[in-house]
């Protein structure tokens, strides 16, 4: 069977909204419009310049049953857990924590002459796995391979594969692949999928054409794509440059309040109870 290239199905406009203490940012994934992409449950996108859009952060808060996924561009965020972990992200720089069974974090934004630019990306984690001891990955700009392939493309590894080199964070239930790609003027750009996975594209600079006969998006929009083999991505004039994710469907029921996505209200209403009783984060009796 010859492979299939994957066509559009959707191209979703980010909306505009107001998280944490009070960060300004755009959400293309947990909206009206588009409220989930199995595994995948929310993307945002926070850029600014204006201090009071992003100063006041996302102070200590919990999560449940999912991971979380930060990925900076420019500037920096300082960010510590209950489970330990503390320190600061910065540009290249990625942080994939696993809520798990139930954690309390804080990202704090530092305030700086260029502002602040990343994406928080949310991925479901299975039902076996909800409850699962919280985990940290933390890696720094210099551990994410960048390889060149053919017409000049330059893509950044975080999870997967792509160009033969794969990405340092591993161990990831929905087996995602996450890239960061730039593709130059009037150049192609072609990614082999697995049959059944999701996948969509955010794209943040330029414009290019997201499958054959397809109009051009522009930035900033997210592309979803249809089921097939492999995607294709076609520039002209521009370059484009854009986020390009991937992930296998639980196909598993979600009940979701706020930071916490579970299978069942049940589930949900102990979350709010534990978080109550102080009993919330994750321990060898959870």
């Amino acid at each position: 069977m010859n492979p299939m290239r994957r066509k559009i199905s959707s191209v979703v406009e980010p909306q505009p909204v107001v998280e944490g203490a009070g960060v300004r940012l755009k959400r293309s994934i947990g909206t009206r419009t588009l409220d989930y992409l199995d595994p995948f449950l929310l993307l945002d996108h926070f850029a600014d310049t204006a201090r009071e859009d992003y100063e006041a952060g996302f102070p200590m808060h919990p999560h449940r049953g999912i991971e979380t996924v930060t990925y900076m561009l420019r500037g920096f965020v300082d960010h510590r857990d209950s489970i330990g972990n503390s320190g600061s992200i910065g540009p290249g720089d990625v942080q994939w924590m696993t809520a798990g069974g139930g954690i309390m974090h804080e990202e704090m934004p530092r305030v700086r002459r260029e502002g602040i630019d990343g994406f928080q990306l949310w991925v479901n984690l299975p039902a076996k796995l909800k409850m699962s001891r919280p985990r940290y990955q933390g890696v720094s700009s210099s551990e994410i391979p960048e390889v060149e392939i053919e017409g000049g493309v330059r893509i950044r590894v975080i999870t997967g594969a792509a160009g033969g080199v794969k990405g340092p964070v591993s161990g990831i239930a929905a087996d995602p692949t996450y890239l960061d790609v730039n593709v130059p003027p009037g150049s192609s750009f072609t990614h082999q999928i697995s049959r059944g996975h999701t996948a969509f594209a955010y794209v943040f600079e330029g414009e290019a054409s997201f499958a054959e006969g397809a109009p051009v998006v522009s930035h900033m929009r997210l592309v979803v794509w249809g089921d097939g083999d492999y995607v294709e991505v076609v520039t002209s004039e521009s370059l484009v440059r854009f986020l390009l994710v991937s992930g296998k469907p639980l196909n598993e029921p979600i009940a979701r309040y706020g930071p916490f996505v579970m299978n069942t209200r049940e589930e949900i209403e102990q979350a709010l109870r534990d978080l109550r009783q102080g009993t919330f984060v994750w321990s060898e009796s959870s």
